[in-house]
Parts: C-alpha cells; sequence; structure tokens
C-alpha cells in the first residue's frame, strides 16, 4: 500500500453506503481517543472513558449533531492492536461522511481499503492466511463458500501449517548439531530422520492439496451444461430448477441463440447451469454459433444434463448427443412423462416433467452426488485460495526433490534445501512473504476492513 504510514491514525466508514438503521465509523492509530474526544460528547458528564465498553453520547458536526454510541478499544485488545474507536451512528450516507470529515479535521488520515486488517496482519493480530479467510467470509454467497472461509478465519490452516514448519525447525537442529559435532558420526541417522519426517509433511500437504477440487467447487460453483435437440425442454427445465421463468420458452426450434446462465444453491453447493442453443444441423448463421458454443460448454462443464423427448421417437441427432457425453460425468432426462412415453434410452436416466415441475428436485441431488461423489467434505480444512494451492504445489515439489536426490548430497546442502521448505511454508501465514504480496492482498479488501 503506497503512502501507508504505520504512524498515522486512519478513519473509514466501515458499514456499506447506504440507508441503514446504523452507520459505523472507524478510528485506528494512536491519537484515536484524542481525536474522538474533540468531537464526542457523553450525555452522562460523569462518564470516564473505560477501555471496550459502550457510551450513548452526541457527536458534534458543526452546525448539527448525531446522538450515537462511541466505542473505545485500548491496544492491544482490538482488532488492528491498536487504540480503536467506533462511532455507532444512524445510518446513512450524510451522518457517516460528515463524521468521517470531521475526523479528517482533527488530524486523522483516510484509510485505504483493507488498511485495518493490514495493520492486524502486521501486529500480530492475525496471520496472512487468516486475513483472507476474513475477506473470503465477506464475499461468501454460498454456505459451504462460509464454512471455508471461516475454517481459514480461525486459524486452523495457520496451526498446520505451524505443526510443518516446527517439524522442519526441528530437522535443521538436528542437522546443525551433526555438523558442529562430525565426530559423533550420527549422519546416516540424521538422514533416516529427515526422510521420515519429510514424508510425514508430504502426506499433510497431499491431503490438503487432495481438498482443492472441492475448493474449486466451493469458490466458482458446479457448472451444469444443459444439452440436447431442439425443443425437448431444455429451458423449461432450467426454469423449474430455478423455479422461476429465467429463460424464454416457445414451441419455435431454435428459440435459445446463446447461452443462458443460471444459479441456485444446494445444501451450501452453488449450481451454475448453461442452458445452450440446441444442438442440430442447421444453415442458420447465428444458431450455428449458438450450437458450436453448446459444444464447448459441454466439454468445460463439470456435469452434463442430456435432456431427451420421451414422447417423441429418438432421432439420429438423439443417438449423437448420447454419444457425445460418453466421457463426461452425466445424466440422462427423460422429459416430457406427463405425456405417453414413447421411447427410452438403454442407459440409466431420470424421468421429469420440466412443465410439472416432476422430479427436479432429484436432479439436483444427482447433481450434487455425482461432483462431491470423490471429496470428503469432512476435511476440517478445504483449500478454496489459488495462493495457497500454488505454495502448497511447489513445497510438494520441494519435498519430493529432497527424498529423491538430496538426501545423497552432503547435509550442509540439505539444510538449505530444507531451510528454503520452511521459508516457502511461511508465505502462507505471511511469516517469510515479500510485502509486495502483502498489499496485493489486503488491496483487495473494502474500504473500512
Amino acid at each position: 500500500m503506497e503512502n501507508s504510514n504505520l504512524e498515522d491514525t486512519i478513519v473509514a466508514i466501515s458499514t456499506p453506503y447506504g440507508k441503514s438503521g446504523i452507520g459505523v465509523v472507524r478510528l485506528s492509530g494512536n491519537d484515536s481517543l484524542k481525536i474522538a474526544l474533540k468531537m464526542f460528547f457523553p450525555l452522562n458528564k460523569n462518564f470516564k472513558i473505560k477501555s471496550n465498553s459502550m457510551i450513548l453520547g452526541n457527536v458534534d458536526l458543526g452546525e448539527v449533531t448525531d446522538k450515537c454510541f462511541m466505542v473505545y478499544f485500548k491496544n492491544p485488545k482490538s482488532f488492528t492492536g491498536e487504540d480503536v474507536v467506533e462511532f455507532q451512528c444512524h445510518g446513512g450516507l450524510a451522518v457517516t461522511q460528515r463524521i468521517v470529515e470531521k475526523c479528517l479535521s482533527l488530524g486523522a488520515r483516510l484509510a485505504m481499503p483493507g488498511e485495518f486488517s493490514k495493520r492486524a496482519f502486521l501486529n500480530g493480530k492475525m496471520s496472512l492466511d487468516q486475513a483472507e479467510g476474513v475477506i473470503d467470509t465477506i464475499n461468501a454467497e454460498t454456505e459451504s463458500e462460509l464454512k471455508a472461509s471461516n475454517s481459514l478465519e480461525k486459524g486452523i490452516l495457520t496451526a498446520t501449517i505451524s505443526v510443518m514448519q516446527d517439524s522442519i525447525v526441528d530437522l535443521l537442529s538436528e542437522i546443525e548439531v551433526n555438523l558442529d559435532y562430525p565426530e559423533h558420526d550420527i549422519e546416516y541417522k540424521t538422514k533416516e530422520n529427515i526422510i521420515e519426517q519429510l514424508k510425514k509433511i508430504l502426506g499433510k500437504i497431499s491431503t490438503l492439496l487432495n481438498t482443492q477440487k472441492q475448493g474449486k467447487f466451493i469458490r466458482n460453483g458446479i457448472n451444469v451444461a444443459i444439452i440436447g435437440k431442439t425443443n425437448v425442454g431444455k429451458s423449461s427445465l432450467l426454469n423449474a430448477l430455478l423455479g422461476t421463468d429465467y429463460a424464454i420458452v416457445t414451441d419455435v426450434e431454435g428459440t435459445t441463440r446463446d447461452i443462458v446462465i443460471g444459479s441456485l444453491e444446494y445444501k451450501g453447493f452453488k449450481f451454475n447451469f448453461l442452458d445452450t442453443a440446441g444442438i442440430r444441423n442447421t444453415k442458420d448463421k447465428v444458431e450455428s454459433i449458438g450450437i458450436e458454443k453448446s459444444k464447448k460448454a459441454l466439454n468445460e462443464s463439470d456435469i452434463v444434463l442430456l435432456i431427451l423427448d420421451g414422447s417423441r421417437k429418438f432421432e439420429k441427432q438423439d443417438y449423437e448427443n448420447l454419444k457425445m457425453i460418453e466421457n463426461k460425468k452425466a445424466l440422462i432426462i427423460l422429459n416430457k412423462c406427463d405425456l405417453k412415453i414413447i421411447d427410452r434410452p438403454d442407459k440409466e436416466y431420470i424421468m421429469v416433467s420440466a412443465k410439472e415441475n416432476i422430479n427436479t428436485d432429484e436432479i439436483k441431488e444427482k447433481i450434487y452426488q455425482i461432483a462431491l461423489n470423490d471429496c470428503n467434505q469432512n476435511e476440517k480444512i478445504i483449500l478454496t485460495n489459488l495462493r495457497h494451492i500454488e505454495i502448497l504445489s511447489q513445497a510438494k515439489i520441494m519435498i519430493e526433490k529432497i527424498l529423491k536426490s538430496g538426501i545423497n548430497n552432503s547435509l550442509d546442502c540439505i539444510s538449505l534445501d530444507v531451510r528454503e521448505l520452511w521459508e516457502k511454508l511461511g508465505e502462507i501465514t505471511g511469516e517469510t512473504v515479500s510485502e509486495v504480496i502483502i498489499d496485493r492482498i489486503f488491496s483487495k479488501f473494502c474500504l473500512g476492513k
């Protein structure tokens, strides 16, 4: 963060802009209480300001005042680890903005995005991955995102990484003793212990990395392509799944020309349904582009729903579509079960009626089961952060390299590799990460956090 001075007292609105019952303005820094007492006057004249206490009073905004609460947190027992004052005033842009302007006139500086959280990190109130958990919690839209971010915020990943780093420190200590006292000839046993401990760390890292598929579903949602011939009920099924008239439905073939995306949450996970153009041979240039997009969506989706019209005899295109999904995770949907069923696929299928909303909940459950079939949802840590995944992937490669060839090297060379591993893991918690990375992470935070 350029122009960031930790000696400054900073101020910002911590609640979203707009009308609300309560608005919060936060001050942090050595002069927080001094600034606050120049503009806030308790209704109880005899009240003595105490840490972690809330007091009712009036804040002087020049021509107007606002009755509000002031809360004081004395360092280090605050979010940032510094003196912090919060004004809990009437919500609305006019009041909160005037309080900020008053604080600025009394010597505070406007905080930059994420600066409160950055100060909390620099003052040892949270690790870097915990800070990332905070922003993930703010941005969470589904229950699974909230659970994943909550585990980060609680420091579960920090604790896991710290255990690994402690084991590495023990190894480094053992290596140093061996190097300092070579006459004891214990190098062979030291190398055996290095192999044993690194294999344990490798196992823990592999367990974490095995959660990244589930983490991808949590982060991006499960992408489900709805494909089939024209007029088999793809858009009707999308509307039934979403419980709303989201896509245009007509009897005209080729109504859907482009990808229509609709989302819902099911058991804490986001399902992104991609309603595609009907696949068929056509000379219409616009429709042809839509069909190519349909095929691309099929290839890039996590799961495919192939819709067949059971009230009509299957045609060549139906069988070609069945062949297209052979190597994909897919569900075959036999639509229009409210009508007389004439044809059925020679494979497992779900019979539904998009029009009458019959068995659509079964589709959601099947999608959930297929997507998460090989995921262990009982893991305490699910990797959703790409930075963490990249660091752990690099650490895994480093360990495998040491185990493969490093053990044949001298202990001083092994010591350098092991020390580098310790530093790599420290990038997750922020213990060894560069200032550039720290600034990049906190710049993603909202103003006032």
